[in-house]
């Protein structure tokens, strides 16, 4: 069964380029990005990692914790985050799972069940290991998304994706399509025109479902 949204999402016991972690221990109070890649040494998540590198404090301000997946051993990540670091021009300050067993990708449906890594295998062999999940404080998935092996992720967008779920969150309202932090936002259907009111002060009907807001952070 795929994991599916505000699904408690698997805790599990590995170990990484930063030591062994407990996965909701080591998410705390905080929320969490758990982002996954097929192979280390490869060019488009060698990008990709250097880009959560270079928005370090971004997550941070937003108490997020970030955490990346390959299904290749400790001493590989390693040297590893030398090329990471040298093409990002900052440090890795997250850590790295080994998942050379495949018990997270597996744990995460993002391989099924009986998949193995045959001896001298390329990235394609763990394809679909190309996810990203957003988790949290209360360890229950919030957003998750999965791309070919041809397509950079766009990591602003899961910076965007992530202001939108915390202002739910914390705010009590929803997000218009291309939502940014600090706009406009949409009063929930199963808040009244009334409650909204109360609550937030204007309120602009464009519809009797669909009533707008000014941020209210």
């Amino acid at each position: 069964m795929s994991l599916r949204i505000n699904d408690t999402v698997p805790d599990f016991t590995a170990q990484t380029s930063q030591g062994e972690i407990n996965f909701h221990d080591w998410i705390g109070d905080s929320w969490a990005i758990l982002f996954s890649h097929p192979k280390d040494f490869t060019p488009v998540c060698t990008t990709e990692f250097g880009a959560v590198a270079q928005l370090g404090d971004e997550w941070a301000k937003r108490g997020t914790k970030v955490i990346g997946v390959s299904v290749d051993g400790v001493e590989d990540h390693k040297k590893w985050i030398g090329d990471i670091a040298s093409y990002a021009g900052t440090d890795v300050g997250f850590p790295i799972i080994a998942d050379e067993g495949l018990a997270v990708s597996k744990a995460f449906d993002m391989l099924p069940a009986d998949a193995y890594l045959p001896d001298g295998r390329t990235p394609a062999d763990s394809q679909t290991v190309r996810s990203v999940f957003i988790i949290g404080p209360d360890k229950q998935l919030k957003l998750s998304m999965t791309y070919p092996m041809t397509v950079g992720r766009n990591f602003a967008e899961v910076l965007r994706a992530l202001d939108a779920l915390q202002a739910s969150a914390g705010l009590g309202v929803a997000t218009p399509a291309n939502w940014e932090l600090g706009q406009d936002v949409i009063v929930p259907t199963s808040v009244t025109t009334e409650d909204a009111k109360a609550k937030y002060g204007d309120v602009e009907e464009i519809f009797p479902y669909l009533r707008r807001i000014k941020f209210p952070g």
